[in-house]
C-alpha cells in the first residue's frame, strides 16, 4: 500500500515538474523573442530617423551599436540560455562613450563630468578585464541537458 503511494507521489511530482518546465520554457522563449523583436525594432526605427534626418552623427552609430550589442546579447542568451555579463558591460561602455561624445559636441567645454565619465569607462572596462579573468581561470561547469530523460530505473518507479 505504501509502495503505491510513493510511486503515485513520484508520478505527481513527475507530472507537476514537466509541465511547470514547460510553462517556464515558453515564457522564456516568448520572452526573448519580444526582446529580440523590439530591439530590432528599435535600431530600424532609429536608423529610419537617421535617413530621414540626412546626416549621421558618431552619437547615432554609437546607438546602433547599442542596438547591435542588445541583439547580440538575445541571441547568445537564446543559443547558449547563459547571460553574457561581458556585453551588459559592453554596452554600458558604448552609452557612456555615446554620452561624453554628446556632452563635449554639444557643451565644448571641459568639466568634472568629462571626467567622471572617462573614470567610469575606465572601471567598466576594468570590470571586463576581471571578469575575463575570472571566467578563463574559473571556467563555468558545463551544464550539458537541461532536462535530461529520466533513468531506465526512475521510468519503471514513475509506471
Amino acid at each position: 500500500m505504501l509502495r503505491w503511494a510513493e510511486a503515485m507521489r513520484g508520478k505527481v511530482h513527475a507530472t507537476a515538474e514537466s509541465l511547470g518546465n514547460l510553462l517556464v520554457e515558453t515564457f522564456h522563449y516568448l520572452a526573448l523573442f519580444a526582446i529580440g523583436a523590439v530591439t530590432a525594432w528599435a535600431g530600424l526605427v532609429a536608423f529610419l530617423g537617421m535617413i530621414d534626418k540626412g546626416s549621421i552623427s558618431v552619437d547615432d552609430i554609437l546607438l546602433l551599436f547599442i542596438y547591435l550589442e542588445l541583439g547580440a546579447m538575445v541571441g547568445i542568451y537564446f543559443k547558449t540560455n547563459h547571460m553574457p555579463v561581458r556585453f551588459l558591460i559592453y554596452v554600458a561602455i558604448t552609452a557612456l562613450t555615446r554620452l561624453l561624445i554628446s556632452d563635449v559636441s554639444h557643451h565644448h567645454r571641459p568639466d568634472m563630468g568629462v571626467v567622471y565619465i572617462s573614470g567610469a569607462i575606465l572601471l567598466l572596462a576594468v570590470a571586463i578585464l576581471v571578469v575575463r579573468f575570472a571566467s578563463s581561470k574559473f571556467p563555468a561547469v558545463a551544464a550539458g541537458n537541461r532536462h535530461p530523460r529520466p533513468s531506465d530505473s526512475e521510468a519503471e518507479a514513475l509506471e
